[in-house]
């Protein structure tokens, strides 16, 4: 018989429970480790096209260096700033949970990192796994300065899908052949858009179909039989971007680090912002293919229509076999991109459910707009501006979040609009009167745990347009989307409540609208501002206040004592 406080009594096993628990937690915190980075920002000499220029880069690298961690992690990255240029640093779609002070957004959620000085990014990565990236988030200098954030799944998780036997990491972006921040600033005097972008690049290189490039093509070696992981990230400034394999299908599994249910296409489209990470089997004819990329714009407006492309190479053959170039959608496939986009759903299994909002608190609506601002000095006295709710957002001199943190008055005002000023045919002929809009630095005041819909309308200001809105601090679900105006006594009956895809950043199509929600539990100032720079830049921004809840670690955390000074 077992003796009083042995394993085989009550008490007993109870303490060997408590024990095996115990051990079981220290294990879980054994696996979280804390991922420490210098990121030197500094200029360095890059040729492309054959001209060489000086470019801001991080650790002298373009693109930037990957940050890998596992899912629990904390992440440490000390950036120092020796470039000419004041610097911060956005990890985007990490939600930075009560902790805004590391989300990076100029004059948002901190002050720049001036010339000569450093700051410590310090966050925790809860709840998340998979592609997301990282850029500047002041002026234009997340030209070159970006790169991939890799989360692998805790130990002993497994995918959602096939195993693949390796994996690529593919940053899609512009270059220009000249200095862009002078371009923009040409661009801003006169009031017009800046020169567009000279090339699309793969991993920093635009490929062979562009002069003296030849050394400037990224090239990936596979074997037949074997399956790869491509984690694909659109950094470009101003394009959304197709991307293809010539030869081979791909199997979207992921977007926005958020698993979706897998379905197989022969090319995707990705807005600026976004990630998408894809299954390629190699199970074609064993050669040389081309991947390749080219922007989507289905309105005419100019855009930088020039092909970029990378080589996927099967082990063993040799580079003097040419490469055949994908069979990519037209660049105005407007029913291919509705179409691809409504193929998106989230996983929603048991390990991954889709916590979608069912019952909402609060109901947003918000028209884009392009118009004009007063310039006394630009080309017929204007300046090209862009507005939510006919307000063009002013950039404040204090970081927002500082502002509402230490309770300042006269930074920002909690007023925007729910709705527009007046409701209109948004979508009907192009409309080029009254197109003066407001100015202000006004933000949305959302009360802690309640939930948001938000619809963004497009709108025939000036042009009708594809624009994708980034949220930082929050996932959202794309409940529905459509074009036209959108209808609020028929639309929501249409909305996807069950699977709705899950990301960071979502299109809005030319002419349409899309519908978001969320649940506002992260306590901060979170940015709301269109992906495309351009935009940003002319004032296509907001952000949301979203209050301190009732316990001890649902408020605002205290600032770092190293926050930027302003």
């Amino acid at each position: 018989m077992a003796s009083p406080g042995g394993f085989g009594s009550f008490s007993g096993r109870i303490h060997l429970f408590v024990f095996a628990f115990v051990m079981f937690v220290c294990c879980l915190r054994a696996e979280a480790a804390t991922k420490n980075y210098q990121f030197d920002v500094q200029v360095s000499n890059v040729s492309r096209l054959c001209h060489a220029k000086p470019i801001v880069t991080v650790n002298g690298r373009f693109p930037g260096p990957t940050i890998y961690a596992r899912e629990g992690d904390r992440v440490i990255i000390n950036v120092s700033n020796h470039a000419q240029y004041n610097m911060s640093i956005h990890w985007h779609g990490l939600k930075q949970y009560a902790n805004g002070w590391a989300d990076g957004p100029a004059y948002i959620t901190q002050c720049p990192i001036k010339t000569g000085s450093s700051y410590v990014y310090d966050f925790n990565v809860t709840g998340q796994r998979g592609t997301l990236w990282w850029h500047a988030h002041i002026l234009w200098l997340r030209a070159t300065v970006y790169g991939a954030i890799v989360i692998l799944p805790q130990q002993q998780t497994p995918y959602p899908f096939p195993k693949p036997d390796n994996e690529q990491v593919l940053v899609l972006g512009e270059w220009w052949h000249g200095d862009v921040e002078e371009i923009v600033k040409q661009g801003n005097a006169m009031g017009l858009p800046p020169n567009m972008s000279d090339a699309h690049t793969i991993n920093g290189k635009p490929g062979p179909l562009f002069l003296c490039s030849e050394k400037h093509t990224f090239a990936m070696e596979v074997e037949s039989g074997k399956k790869y992981l491509l984690r694909i990230v659109n950094a470009a400034l101003n394009d959304e971007l197709f991307f293809a394999v010539a030869g081979h299908n791909m199997t979207v599994v992921e977007i926005d680090a958020v698993y979706t249910k897998p379905f197989t296409t022969p090319a995707i489209l990705i807005a600026p912002g976004q990630t998408t990470n894809v299954l390629v089997y190699a199970n074609g004819a064993p050669g040389r293919y081309f991947m390749a990329v080219r922007p989507f714009q289905d309105v005419p407006i100019p855009v930088d229509n020039k092909t970029a492309t990378a080589i996927f190479q099967y082990k063993g053959i040799p580079n003097t076999v040419l490469p055949s170039l994908p069979q990519l959608p037209s660049p105005n496939d407007t029913s291919f991109a509705l179409s691809y986009n409504n193929k998106l759903r989230s996983l929603n299994s048991r390990n991954f459910p889709a916590n979608v909002p069912l019952k909402v608190d609060r109901k947003l609506f918000f028209t884009v707009g392009l118009g004009k601002s007063v310039c006394p000095t630009c080309i017929n006295g204007t300046r090209l501006s862009a507005s939510l709710n006919n307000i063009t957002f002013v950039m404040p001199q204090t970081g927002l979040l500082q502002a509402h943190y230490s309770n300042m008055k006269g930074v920002f005002t909690p007023d925007f609009p729910d709705k527009p000023p007046k409701a209109f045919n948004y979508t009907g002929a192009p409309l080029t009167a009254n197109l003066f809009t407001s100015h202000g630095t006004r933000l949305s005041k959302i009360a802690f745990n309640s939930t948001v819909e938000l619809v963004i309308q497009d709108t025939n200001l000036l042009s009708v347009e594809s624009h994708p809105f980034h949220l930082h601090g929050y996932n959202f679900f794309v409940v529905g989307t459509g074009v036209g105006n959108f209808d609020p006594a028929k639309d929501p009956s249409k909305y996807n409540l069950v699977d709705p895809p899950e990301r960071n950043t979502v299109g809005v199509p030319t002419g349409g609208w899309s519908a978001i929600r969320f649940r506002a539990d992260n306590p901060g100032v979170w940015f709301f501002h269109c992906h495309l720079e351009l935009h940003t830049g002319w004032g296509l921004k907001t952000a949301f206040v979203v209050e301190d809840g009732p316990g001890k670690d649902q408020a605002i955390r205290p600032p770092p004592k190293d926050l930027p000074p302003c």
